[in-house]
């Protein structure tokens, strides 16, 4: 059986990492450790790897539909912002 490349971390794996570094970079900026340039940096840096555990999580929501009906997997839909009022409650 072929086996992933070590440079190619499974979405959890890159979450967690992702994340990790997005708290340290958090914890700098807090601590006023960085320049204004560097803060701009770790700013950008930081909506990189946002957006990286974004992506990440999204694919571990469709594993789990894909996962709770493996039946009906050409209709598997990534989950509805929790933020958004179309839950029962709204």
């Amino acid at each position: 059986m072929a086996r992933k490349p070590a440079s190619d971390p499974s979405p959890v794996a890159d979450f967690e990492a992702s994340l990790d570094q997005l708290e340290q970079l958090v914890e700098k900026m807090e601590h006023g450790e960085l320049s204004l340039e560097e803060s701009l940096a770790a700013y950008e840096r930081g909506v990189g790897l946002y957006r990286r555990c974004q992506t990440a999580l999204e694919q571990a929501e469709l594993r789990v539909r894909l996962l709770s009906d493996p039946g009906n997997a050409d209709s598997a839909e990534p989950f509805p912002d929790s933020a958004s009022p179309s839950g029962p409650d709204a």
